[in-house]
């Protein structure tokens, strides 16, 4: 039997997720501000949404626009209180000033994960050496997803990093699982999964009347109905 491809839905509220979880997502990304690209929710809103639901979740760690860490001093505060809330996956992704991954904040994130599983989120698009980046992180505890388009662009401009980076999977730095998302569209699907990939983040695509309307559980049933069809 094929495995289930797993499909994340961008979730900013508590009917978001309902309904994404309605239409078949398997897992859900917990951001704010979709006019910054989604930063760190509330507190508040991590609780009521894993009251809510009972699919996976993972809570964005990104306190401000751009891929600098920022004051880390008041980010690991929220890491505890958002554990406390019931939160136990995470996004995550910080960038230096020239373009390479800051491992001296994700690790001290990282550290106060402990343990938990999480996901480099398209920080990794905008990088000066996506394979330098991914060879530094490679045996970081708890990282098992990247998020990506293969393009800082989206992916129609990432789809042959993607399935170039699909083809070095098992490799140092590579180990982990693509997940693709960022102007992601259906018609997409066939080459990523025929390359093997089989996660997919979708945001947009689950609210056909925009970021000001909740997810259609109809519009996430769709991607379901594909996904579940090509599996």
């Amino acid at each position: 039997m094929s495995k289930r491809a797993v499909l994340e839905v961008i979730a900013l509220g508590v009917e978001d997720a309902v309904a994404a979880q309605a239409g078949g997502a398997d897992r859900l990304e917990l951001v704010t501000d979709m006019a910054a690209d989604g930063l760190t929710p509330a507190v508040a809103t991590v609780a009521g949404i894993r009251a809510a639901v009972d699919i996976d979740l993972r809570v964005m760690l990104r306190p401000a626009a751009g891929f600098a860490a920022g004051d880390l001093d008041r980010l690991v505060p929220v890491v505890r209180e958002m554990r406390g809330a019931g939160a136990e996956e995470f996004v995550l992704g910080f960038l230096d000033a020239d373009g390479g991954v800051d491992l001296r904040a994700v690790e001290r994130l990282v550290g106060e994960l402990d343990g938990c599983r999480w996901t480099f989120h398209r920080a990794i698009d905008q990088a000066a050496d996506r394979d330098a980046l991914r060879k530094q992180l490679d045996g970081t505890p708890g990282l098992d997803t990247y998020l990506t388009a293969g393009s800082a662009a989206g992916v129609d401009d990432g789809l042959p990093t993607l399935l170039a980076e699909a083809a070095r999977s098992g490799e140092p730095g590579y180990e982990q699982r693509i997940m693709v998302g960022g102007g992601l569209r259906l018609d997409h699907l066939p080459k990523l999964l025929a390359a093997g990939i089989d996660a997919f983040h979708i945001g947009g695509a689950a609210r056909p009347d925009g970021w000001q309307r909740p997810v259609s559980a109809e519009a996430v049933a769709k991607w379901r109905l594909v996904l579940d069809g090509a599996a």
